[in-house]
Formats: C-alpha cells, structure tokens, sequence
C-alpha cells in the first residue's frame, strides 16, 4: 500500500514541481476552495480554535481569517513540493533572511544557537534557505512520516543545501555529537506535546485564552548547553516570497527562571499570529491537552 502512495505522490510531486510559480498559485487557490467549501477539512477544529482565540471578531471576520488559512495551507503544501526543482538563487530570492549576520557572533562565543520557530507562513523552505544564506551548519529537527518512502523523498529535498535533517526522537544524539561544531539547531516547539514524557515534562501557558501546554525540548537543550535562544519570524511579503528575521530571545538561557524561556517562545509566537492569524496552522488540535491529564 506505501508502494502505491508512494507512486502517486511522486507523480504528483513531479507535476507541481515544474509548474511556473503563477500556474502552481492557480492551482493553489482551487485546492484551498475545494478544502475549505466542499471537503471542509477539519472545519470545525479549525473554527473552533478561531473563535476561542479571537473572542472579539465578528463572524465575518472569522471567515475571513479562515478563508486565508485555507489558501496559506495549500500555497505551503504545493511550495514544498516546488521547492524539489527549485535553484538555489531562488530559494535565497524567494526565502531571504534578513540579519543572518545576527548568528555569527552567538555561534564564536557558545558554539551552538537553538533556533525556534512556529507553524507559519512557509516554513518547509527554512531547511534549504538558512545554509544557503548563512556561513553555518545547520540541523532541522522533524517528525518522521508513518510512510518511510515518503518520508525519503522529502528528506533529500530538504537537505539538498546543506541542512542535516534529524529525527526528533534522535535529538540528545544529535545535541552530543555537535558539541565542537558551530551549529544552529532549528525546531518548531508551538504544536501539542503528545502523551507520556513529552506531557510531563511540558510548561503550562495561557495561550489564546485557554491553558496550553508548550513543548519542553528547546529550553531543556538550551539550559543543558548554555546556548542562546533565537527565534525565527518568517512573514509573506507577497505571495510566493518570505522575509525571515532574527530576534534573540535570551542569551543567558541558565540565568532565567525554569520556564521562562518557553514563556519568552510562546509571547512571540502569540504576537506574531495576533498580527497576522491566517497565516498559522489551526488546523492543528492545539489544544487536545488539559492540565488535568
């Protein structure tokens, strides 16, 4: 059955990746009408989310957000199947960091930088843009697909530049193995913790009106290693072309109360989607957790 998915999926892949940029937001913008009218993929998870978020909005303002959601999910998915065919001047063109001139001082003076991120905008392409426009190694942390073809596939895509992508559940290898190299490890800590150790271990925060468990892996590395915090804010300036800053979010993680990293994390993740909602993944069951578990 993986063999058969796997075949579609490639034919697929293949398709997307050769279309021009204006075909491929053509289709994009089908596949979102198709999703959010007809399908209604995860409709009511999705408007559940907005409305406890986002109290104050009308339910026209609501819709709107949730229309955009739709079209920022498909322009991500079909982007990431684009990325495989795209040049390296595009993927720096299209995906352009700011200040990469931030990281290089944090990198001679501890050696490691842990940089955080959400579900925004197009993340996919951060693997392949950050190697390509800073002087450093990179490693991506990521949750391994169920399909291990699939899973194959993207792996080569996303490390085509230089970017080593690493299992999540390899990542205390990965801290202790690059501890002599000047390397920035990427991770997106703003979806649910699953059950067991990752819930345990998980710091409880109002987030959007309702308790919210964060993910504890990037404080915990970063108190273990002394590295500093940098978040990494990716916004569409137009439709198929990202701008990502840097912002240091403590370079003292050792010196701050436990947990005050993650509060850091998730008040500027809160800020980012407050600026812009749609562009965030609420499809996610965010909050499928209670403090009570």
């Amino acid at each position: 059955m993986h063999i058969f998915t796997t075949g579609i999926f490639l034919s697929f892949v293949g398709l997307v990746s050769i279309m021009p940029f204006k075909l491929l937001y053509g289709l994009s913008n089908f596949a979102a009408l198709i999703m959010g009218k007809l399908v209604k993929y995860r409709h009511k998870v999705i408007f559940e989310n907005l409305h406890q978020a986002f109290p104050e909005k009308s339910p026209a303002e609501i819709e709107a957000i949730a229309k955009g959601f739709y079209r920022n999910l498909t322009d991500n998915l079909l982007e990431s199947f684009k990325a495989f065919s795209m040049k390296r001047s595009s993927i720096v063109k299209r995906h352009k960091i700011h200040n990469p001139e931030l990281l290089e001082p944090l990198l001679n003076k501890y050696n490691g930088v842990i940089g955080v991120t959400a579900h925004y905008a197009n993340w996919e392409w951060g693997s392949q843009s950050g190697s390509l426009q800073c002087n450093n190694q990179f490693a991506a942390l990521y949750k391994p697909l169920k399909n291990k073809y699939i899973n194959k596939i993207l792996k080569r895509s996303r490390v085509k530049c230089g970017t080593e992508l690493v299992s999540i559940y390899e990542t205390s290898d990965l801290f202790e193995r690059s501890m002599n190299k000047k390397c920035v490890y990427l991770m997106a800590a703003d979806q649910s913790p699953a059950n067991g150790k990752q819930l345990d271990n998980a710091f409880w925060f109002d987030f959007f009106n309702r308790p919210t468990a964060f993910l504890y892996g990037p404080e915990k590395y970063a108190r273990k290693y002394n590295y500093p915090v940098v978040y990494i804010d990716i916004q569409r300036v137009k439709r198929g072309y990202y701008e990502v800053t840097l912002s240091t979010l403590t370079e003292t993680p050792n010196e701050l109360n436990e947990g005050e990293i993650t509060r850091l994390y998730k008040d500027k993740v809160e800020e980012v989607i407050t600026a812009k909602p749609e562009d965030w993944l609420w499809s996610h069951r965010r909050w499928k957790r209670s403090p009570k578990q």
